[in-house]
């Protein structure tokens, strides 16, 4: 099965899991946890998850100071407010782990993502594809014959949104950088 021909529950195909997490009380988190920019703070935060069966939605980082040497993971993960509590709890005893935040308890937080979709097709699924990608304010950022790559900012849905019009008109693939966030305010 294609990965980009996946169902509602068919999660064994895809990296994204599908399973309908508001039937079991899961919640959907976002956490930034800011990390001394060293060699193996990563490795230890994704076996954290690993090594306890939880699992990371979307997952982002970058060194935010470059003179504190310190880096910023943003992750997306879905739990019971147990677990959630869990995860927050585990991570802030990581020796280089310095501040944990739960930007979806904490109060309103903006989230955005990137997205690079390449939809192959001709004649009027082309014109179509070019009138979506108007109307999602996405930019047109290689063109052949063939085929165009869009790039698209916005919130994971509406990424998702996008994703599933351009399915019909021929999306021959997708690369996501995962959530970027931050809390709105001071």
């Amino acid at each position: 099965m294609s990965a980009l021909k996946i169902e509602r529950g068919a999660s064994s195909h895809s990296a994204y899991d599908l399973r309908d997490y508001h039937a079991a009380g899961e919640e959907r988190h976002t956490l930034a946890v800011i990390v001394d920019n060293e060699a193996g703070v990563l490795a230890r935060v994704i076996g954290l998850f690993s090594g306890r069966g939880y699992n990371i939605d979307s997952l982002t980082v970058a060194e935010v100071d470059h003179t504190g040497h310190t880096s910023r993971i943003t992750l997306v993960t879905r739990g019971t407010p147990a677990v959630i509590e869990q995860i927050k709890a585990q991570l802030s005893r990581i020796i280089p782990v310095h501040e944990v935040h739960d930007l979806t308890v904490e109060g309103a937080s903006v989230e955005r993502e990137l997205g690079l979709f390449k939809v192959a097709g001709t004649g009027e699924k082309r014109v179509e594809a070019l009138r979506i990608s108007d109307i999602f304010r996405a930019n047109v950022v290689d063109s052949t014959l063939e085929s165009f790559v869009f790039e698209i900012t916005g919130t994971p849905e509406k990424l998702d949104a996008f994703a599933e019009l351009m399915r019909p008109l021929g999306l021959a693939e997708v690369a996501r950088t995962g959530v970027a966030a931050l809390s709105r305010g001071r």
